[in-house]
């Protein structure tokens, strides 16, 4: 982990508890961390389970990879010390929502195990919980609505994660979600069943 730059710098703690947050909300503050392929299905499925949380009275929200790149994270390119600066980002980020109560949903490739695990390393035990979107390379491409595959292919995006860039599959994950032989309603609905097995919403 690095360090900060600046000097003299002291972590500032509020007169709220995560834990009270957690009793007003009704609910643990986690985060759900989807990782997979580009077109593997990460943002339709975290999308969908963030309605169906709201429908149910649960706060939650989606940290997309697109989203934040058009903001937070402008200044960072595919490289891979851009990408794990990216994820480093997002990692932060995403605590704090849980600190604050809410369940965040991260969809990012973040194709390397070392900063996923670096963003489980920032919240408790439990806190954290890995979604793997699993999709064959073959299926993303056909899926490829943005047509990155193919210009990935001719050469015209480099460091591109499954053609001229690593994915390194979870080894662990709390889910795993075939989004190639199952349905998005299935996978949501999978992930919902976890969260209520875990008590972090009812």
């Amino acid at each position: 982990m690095s360090q900060p730059k600046a000097a003299n710098i002291l972590w500032h703690q509020g007169h709220i508890t995560k834990r009270e947050r957690e009793e007003r909300l009704k609910q643990r503050g986690v985060i759900i961390w989807f990782t997979g392929l580009s077109g593997s299905g990460k943002s339709t499925v975290a999308a969908e389970v963030e309605r169906r949380l709201f429908e149910r009275g649960n706060l939650a929200y989606v940290l997309d990879g697109d989203n934040l790149r058009h903001g937070l994270n402008k200044d960072l390119g595919f490289s891979p010390e851009d990408r794990k600066e990216n994820i480093r980002r997002v990692g932060e980020v995403a605590k704090l929502f849980a600190d604050a109560g809410l369940i965040v949903l991260t969809a990012f490739i973040s194709p390397y195990r070392t900063d996923r695990d670096q963003a489980r390393a920032l919240v408790g035990p439990g806190e954290f919980i890995e979604v793997y979107v699993k999709c064959s390379l073959e299926k993303c491409e056909e899926r490829d609505v943005k047509g990155l595959y193919r210009r990935a292919r001719a050469g015209e995006i480099g460091d591109f994660t499954g053609i001229s860039a690593p994915y390194e599959e979870p080894v662990n994950p709390e889910i795993v979600l075939n989004t190639e032989a199952e349905d998005v309603e299935t996978s949501v609905n999978r992930v919902l069943e976890y969260l209520e097995a875990k008590g972090i919403v009812k």
